[in-house]
């Protein structure tokens, strides 16, 4: 029996309560290892190892939950988002799991459809390589325009949004790092330049994808990445692609902040990430070992 992973992205990062009891569901036949929430972002990245067998339960019980308490017609945060339960990637833990990977996935994404009467979307090595982008570009009403329109028809389920919870895109897909860096001075045009100036898809790092945001609370603009080839694009060199690109513009680099779990190949001095400190909890091989 293989051990494989999830990173469930749900749309709800502020109700402590909300956020926890889909914690719960997530854990029934699942281990939960780390819970990420933003205010700013609103949402939360949940990361959830289970074995094979158990895995789509426990994701299915946390979409569940998800629908039923998260209503998008009153989101606000700052990150695309197309669905309640947003994304829900399942990852291997061994790069030669990737098929059984893209087997649960599919398995997942068609009791989505049938027992929870909610749209699915495939994306990744579930699909033709598509990116959750390319789903939620425009939002929920852009999405469903595109499905009336005929250019996109979910994989699984109904082909009208659910008022309330959106859609979900289901994907099997290699870990990734979700990383963070906010800019100590400059505006959303420098953030959005650097973001540009490291992404894969504008001629930048391979394997990066980034945006350049503001944060709400407090006026900050960020960077927001998701190292999507560890090995082609190290985390660390990443980091300092940006220092190298904020520093052209004049721009003051201000702390990082990584969401989610770590793997143990992309740990460094946390200095050299912006980091003040990196705990073995956030290092996804030390929680895995803690049994």
């Amino acid at each position: 029996m293989a051990l494989l992973e999830s990173v469930p992205n749900v749309s709800e990062g502020r109700k402590a309560a909300v956020i926890d009891a889909i914690r719960q569901a997530f854990a029934g036949q699942g281990r939960v290892l780390d819970v990420h929430s933003d205010v700013d972002h609103h949402r939360s990245v949940y990361t959830i190892v289970a074995d094979e067998s158990d895995l789509a339960d426990s994701l299915l019980a946390g979409i569940a939950r998800s629908a039923e308490l998260i209503d998008l017609r009153r989101h606000d945060g700052i990150h695309p988002r197309v669905g309640a339960a947003d994304v829900v990637p399942v990852v291997p833990l061994r790069p030669d799991e990737m098929e059984l990977a893209v087997e649960v996935a599919l398995a997942l994404g068609r009791r989505v459809g049938d027992e929870l009467g909610l749209p699915v979307f495939l994306y990744g090595a579930a699909a033709d390589g598509r990116r959750p982008a390319f789903f939620r570009r425009g939002g929920p009403d852009e999405l469903q325009r595109r499905i009336d329109a005929g250019e996109l028809q979910p994989a699984f389920g109904p082909s009208q949004l659910d008022p309330r919870a959106g859609c979900v895109l289901v994907g099997a897909r290699p870990p990734l790092i979700a990383f963070n860096i906010e800019l100590a001075t400059g505006d959303l045009a420098d953030a959005q330049a650097i973001a540009a100036a490291i992404r894969a898809s504008s001629g930048g790092m391979p394997g990066v994808q980034a945006l350049g945001l503001v944060l709400p609370a407090g006026g900050q603009v960020q960077v927001s990445i998701n190292v999507i080839d560890t090995e082609a694009a190290p985390l660390v060199a990443v980091v300092e692609r940006v220092r190298e690109v904020a520093g052209e513009r004049g721009v003051e680099v201000g702390p990082s902040e990584l969401v989610g779990l770590l793997p143990e190949s992309a740990v460094v001095d946390p200095a050299l990430l912006g980091l003040d400190a990196l705990p073995d909890e956030r290092v996804l091989e030390c929680r895995l070992a803690l049994g």
